[in-house]
This record gives C-alpha cells, structure tokens and sequence, in this order.
C-alpha cells in the first residue's frame, strides 16, 4: 500500500517525500505505465510548484537507471530495479514456466513471451513484473538471466530431412522440437527414437540447437521405450565395463579368518521370504527358543559393505545411483549383478556374510535384549511370500514353529506400533501381466498378506532399533551426538489436512477437526478401516497420502511421524539402496568405538539420495503409465465405469475402476459450457451452467486416444452418476 503524502510546514510535499512517494508507487506496480498525468494524480499534487517536483522526480528517477520509458510519455520501473529471485524452472507444454524459489510460498509464473529461452530444469533469476490478487495466484515474472544450463537430456523421435533433422521431444514439458546439425546425428537415422543434449540457443533463433548422444533404437520395441524412460530422468541403462569387471574380480569364497571374527549363526534355522520372481535376497530371518522361554529373532541383512568400499570404483558407481530403480518389466540394480544376486544374496543352502540385529523378545514381543554386529549366517530355506502364507495358514510345511511363532510376534508388534500412533495406507498397487515382448495382456492387484506383513513388522524393527541404539543420548557418554543417517517424515502439512477433511464429509465421513498427534492417527487409520473395500477406497486413500509429507533422508532427526517412531533408519536394505550402505558403516564404525563422523558430508549425501529416490520413483510411475496406455491400445472407443482422480486447469483425470488406469477428459472437450478450474475445491466448474466435475464423481467414460509417445490415454465424457442412487445422467455432445 502506497503511504499517503506528507506536508511540509507550508502545507506543501517536499521534493525528497515526492521522491520516495513516485518510486513506492514504481515499485508497488512493477509493470504499470504511468504518465506524468497519471503521478500527479497519485500523489495528490495540486500545486504549480508540486507538479514541477513531480516532473524532476521523474527525470531524476530515469536519469538513475530507477525507471524507464516505455512508451511515448509513459513511465515504468527499470529491469534493474525490479526485485529479482534465483530458482529452478518447471515447464509446462505451453510454453509457460514456473520459477520455483526456495524460501517463497509459492512459485513465480512466466509467460511463455518471457522465458528468454529457459528450458525446464535451468537455474535462472527471475524478476517481477505484477503481483496477482487472490489466494490461488502466482506472481508474475520474467526470467532476466539464465544461471545455469540444466543437464538433462531428451528423448524424442529423430525427423530427417536432406539438409536438416529435428528431434520432435516426446517430453511434454518440452513445447519445442529442437534442431540437429547433419554433423551432429552421430549415426542416427530418420524415425528412430533418440537421445539429444542441447549445446545452443541463440536469442534469435525460435529452436534450440542439439546433438545426438544416444540411439535408443525403434519406438514401439519395449527394450527402446523402457530405455528411454530412464533416458529421460537421466538414469543409467547399463552399467560401465571397468565396474563390472571390479565385481567379477571378488572372491566368493570365505575365509576361515572371516568366519572366525563374526558370530555364527550357521546352526540356527534360518530363511528368506520374498516375491516369487526376486532374484536377490538381501534380507533372512532366524528364530530359536532360548532356555529361559523368550525367543531370539536374528533380522539378517547381507553385509554388502564387506566387499565394496568407500571410495572404490564399485562404491562410487552406487553412490551415483543411490538406488536400484524398478521400472515395469525390469530391475536396474544399484550395484553389478555380480554382488546383488550373487555374492550378497542370501541364497538358500549357502554360506553368507551378514550384518544383523539380533532381537531377544517374549510372548508379547517385547524387546528384552538386543545386539548388532556383524555374522555368518546359512540359508535353510527360500519361501515366496505364497509359501509362507500357506504355512501360516495350514500349519503344514517346512519350518512351521519357526514361521507361525515369528507371525504371532509380528502381529503383536504390528498391533502395538498402531497404538503408539502409526498410519496405515494400503493402497491397492497395480501389477502388469506381461508376455515375453513385455506387452501387457492383463492387470491384477498386489495382495499383503500376513507373510508379507510378518517380512514388515521385523524389517521395521531392526530400522528403528539401530537408529535409536545410535541416535539416543547416553548420560556421561563422550559420543552422546553421533551423525547418523536417518529416515525422516514430518507432520502433515495442515492445508491438505484440512482439505481432506472437508473433502470425505461428501462420502458420509467424519474426521475431527481438532485433531493432532496420536489422535489425528487414530482418525486417519479409522477412516482407512471404514473405506476399505468401498468403491471411494483408491480415492481417498491417494489423497489422504497426498496430505503427508514426503519422507526423505537427513543427519537431523525429527522422527518419522507416519510410523510414530521416534528414530528410524534405513539398515534392511544395502543390495538396493546406498543409504542402508552409509548406516552400515556408521553403525560399525560407532560400534568399534569411533568418534562422530563428519555431518556435513553425510548430509549432502542424504540430500543426493533423497533426491535420487525421487528420481527413480517418476521413472517407475512413467513405465506404470506407458504400460498402461499399450494395455488400452486395443480398447479404443470401448466404454468404462471410473471416478475423477483429479482437476486441473486444462482437465479431469478419471481413473477406471476395474484396473485403476487413468485417462484425462481435456476441458477443451466440454463443450457444452466454459469451465475453469477451482483448486480449493478440486473442482471444475461451468461459468453459464453452475454444472461441477470434482473429484470422486463417478462417471462412464469412451476411450478415444492412446498416445504411447507421450504416455497419455485421452478419454471422453459419457455419463456422469448420481453418488446416492448411481443413476447415470448422459452428457451431450453436439453434433
């Protein structure tokens, strides 16, 4: 708000509040033109003497660089004076741009006139031009310097012309096709699918200029297109010869000495459970009865860090993944397959090395001693998850004290972790039947069962026992603040809360507003009970995560709020994720009695895995996506039952019931009326008709296009359905 102007003791506006008074009023309205006309009238002057200041306000303002003119007699703040802001830039297919700014509440939008050739990723200062009014918009900017090139590279199909190729950019973030110089094809041909890196754009030129770096081969072919997903997010599809042959070079036999130093837990009865088609075993259970009537659990985990070490060319191949990605079809392993299936994967009837937690629990699994160290263990047996349920269930089969014994304990502490508050989410996953090419010829749902869950419970356990046996200050003790890498999830976030609560009110559900803590908790896994198996369950259990925060890796604990547990780690892991490796090695290290390691270095190190996690899970979600729209390739014009998943702006997702896939009916489609999109509500509401779209709604949908190139399935509106008496209401479309 401009201040009101200030009299001098003659009744007049000294030149020096003048000054400040023009350039609050440049600054208030970055991109508003003013004429001398319109300053005299904002600042009030009625004077001769006051209007011959306004008029030296003025030059001296442009004279300074303050303000400039931008047209004939029009007045506006200078690029350079404008408040400018460093981010990263997130595209939209446009053309438009958001500047995300750390530190701000929300991003700064820029129209695609003003982007200066920005490019999704890049780091760029940004300046404002307008602040919007409302709650829901983005102030107004335009990018005034690009920083920082991103990185990335691109996928797209290669269109070749006698003088000239363009790379037309399957990326949707992408709103241009970029130019590729004859010499800079590197082989590659007209139609195939391609990778390219952006070496110029210069101001005058409408396309980015590129190079060829990759062939990826024949869109369509399965290996191509799940090659180029991970082209996309910049993961690695092979991994290097000189890696690979570090790994063959590993022995795989154990020395006596080794064994010697370890404790030995060859003769107690030990296996694994896993899904039928894993090919590496990380993670074993042991059990015995101790004479004094506990029970002694042994939570084996391969001891990956005996054979790659800090610095080695092996480490820091996985230290650059940080993650084994999993897309559709495949398993991209953070280590060489050398070390995940077969020196460190705990085969059944085969000598191992381990690094364990070893629990002495009673009847009630209540931890009564524990101990972590370093082990040799032997596998009796491998069960799938379907095995071990089925001895679970007919109390016939190998190992049945063993399993049942430890599913009695698990329940018990599955039962006692969601007393103390932790959450339960159990949205049904989809899963693809694939035929030897990889095409999908049917969906089916993942299943957790008790044997899946009993894996849960102790995995669970061992991670939050070597966090707290790290993380808890012991009195006296010289190492009472010892870095460690942490699991970490924060509380929600109190908008989405709130949202949700408002939201589920329309299914007939109740959620108390005043909720926090445990009880909020409570509530939420009250709300899953009472949803489960409804036909809302995928909803609301998608958007009640939605509401949580992402849990990321970091040296400062603050807990983990969705498990309620107070200290929480990643250990169970290391074949699959370079932060149970960094656990391992801290865990040994303060064992031995070693002082506290560098926090600093560690969490930049769980910064780069937290942000590499993300990375593979976009992968993973592109691959579900691709898969999906090729199942639906052959259902074009059929008709489905779904629900809107989702608003936005340009339209509504609708998510089919039968197989949970999901397809997007634009706004453009709706002709019946204009609708805008009303994000507080998560709604899409019609300007002449009142008529509203919002998510829940069940409608019928006709699919109309399968776009595999962009991984996007476009469906039309048939019906919608009245959510009491399910009866449907067709909607019109002309002729």
């Amino acid at each position: 708000m401009v201040k009101k102007k200030k009299k001098s003791s003659k009744g007049r506006t000294s030149q020096h509040d003048m000054l400040a008074l023009i350039t609050e009023l440049f600054r208030a309205m970055p991109d508003k033109r003013y004429s001398i006309k319109n300053l005299v009238s904002a600042t009030a002057a009625t004077t001769r003497q006051e209007k011959d200041d306004v008029r030296a306000v003025v030059r001296s303002l442009l004279e300074s660089g303050t303000i400039e003119l931008a047209a004939e007699g029009k007045y506006r703040l200078s690029r350079s004076s404008r408040p400018t802001f460093e981010g990263t830039v997130d595209m939209t297919s446009s053309g438009a741009l958001y500047v995300m700014v750390e530190g701000l509440d929300t991003d700064i939008y820029v129209n695609a006139r003003n982007t200066a050739h920005a490019m999704h990723g890049d780091r760029v200062r940004v300046a404002i031009l307008r602040n919007r009014k409302g709650a829901m918009s983005h102030p107004e900017g335009e990018v005034v310097e690009i920083l920082e090139r991103s990185p990335q590279r691109y996928v797209g199909i290669l269109e070749l012309s006698p003088n000239y190729a363009f790379v037309k950019v399957d990326n949707r973030k992408i709103p241009t096709d970029i130019f590729v110089p004859l010499r800079n094809l590197n082989g590659a041909k007209d139609g195939q699918k391609v990778v390219v890196k952006i070496t110029d754009w210069p101001a005058n030129l409408k396309n980015p200029q590129g190079e060829i770096v990759d062939i990826l081969g024949t869109p369509g072919d399965n290996n191509t297109e799940m090659h180029a997903i991970l082209a996309e997010y910049d993961l690695p599809y092979s991994y290097p010869e000189e890696v690979e042959r570090m790994a063959d070079q590993l022995p795989d036999t154990i020395s006596e000495e080794e064994i010697a130093a370890r404790r030995d837990f060859r003769s107690v009865p030990t296996f694994t459970i896993d899904p039928d088609d894993a090919k590496d075993f990380d993670d074993a259970l042991s059990m015995r009865r101790l004479s004094n009537g506990n029970i002694e659990v042994g939570v084996h985990i391969a001891d990956v860090t005996h054979y790659v070490h800090p610095g080695d060319l092996i480490d820091t191949e996985g230290l650059s993944r940080a993650t084994s990605v999993y897309l559709v079809d495949r398993t991209i392993p953070m280590l060489p397959e050398r070390i995940s299936n077969e020196l460190c994967s705990l085969r059944p009837h085969e000598e191992k090395l381990c690094f364990s937690a070893v629990f002495e629990l009673n009847e009630e699994a209540e931890v009564q001693q524990e101990w972590f160290g370093r082990t040799v263990i032997y596998s009796d047996r491998r069960f799938t998850y379907q095995e071990a349920q089925q001895v679970i269930e007919t109390g016939e089969g190998d190992l049945t004290e063993e399993l049942r014994t430890l599913d009695a304990l698990a329940k018990k502490l599955r039962a006692a972790r969601f007393r103390n508050g932790s959450i339960s989410f159990e949205r049904e996953e989809v899963k693809f039947d694939l035929d030897e090419t990889g095409k999908p010829i049917g969906v089916h749902f993942k299943v957790m069962q008790d044997s899946n869950q009993l894996i849960e419970e102790f995995m669970l356990l061992a991670n939050r026992k070597v966090a707290e046996f790290v993380g808890r200050k012991r009195k006296g003790s010289p190492n009472a603040e010892r870095t460690f890498v942490y699991r970490i999830h924060d509380k929600p976030n109190t908008e989405k809360l709130d949202s949700l609560r408002s939201f589920v009110t329309r299914f007939g559900y109740h959620m108390k507003p005043e909720a926090t803590g445990k009880t909020l908790a409570r509530d939420i896994n009250k709300l899953m009970k009472n949803i489960h198996g409804k036909q809302e369950e995928n909803l609301i259990s998608t958007l009640a995560i939605r509401t949580m925060a992402k849990a990321v890796y970091s040296t400062t604990n603050i807990g983990h709020y969705g498990l309620a547990f107070d200290y929480y780690t990643h250990f169970t892991s290391p074949i699959r994720r370079y932060p149970d490796m960094m656990v391992h090695r801290l865990l040994a290290h303060y064992l031995a009695g070693g002082k506290s390691e560098d926090k600093a270095y560690y969490e930049e190190l769980c910064e780069h895995s937290s942000a590499m996690e993300q990375r593979a899970s976009d992968a993973e979600r592109a691959s579900i996506k691709y898969k999906m729209v090729e199942f639906m390739l052959d259902k074009l014009g059929q008709e489905f039952d779904g629900h809107i998943s989702g608003c936005t702006e340009w339209g509504i997702y609708v998510e089919l019931n039968d197989t949970h896939i999901e397809g997007m009916v634009s706004v453009r489609d709706l002709t019946d009326d204009y609708y805008s999109f009303d994000e507080a509500n998560y709604s899409i509401v019609g300007r002449t008709s009142g008529r509203t779209y919002t998510l829940g709604d069940e409608v019928r949908i006709r699919v109309v296009r399968a776009d595999l190139a962009r991984k996007q399935l476009d469906f039309e509106l048939v019906a919608t359905y009245d959510f009491q008496t399910h009866q449907a209401h067709p909607v019109a479309h002309p002729l």
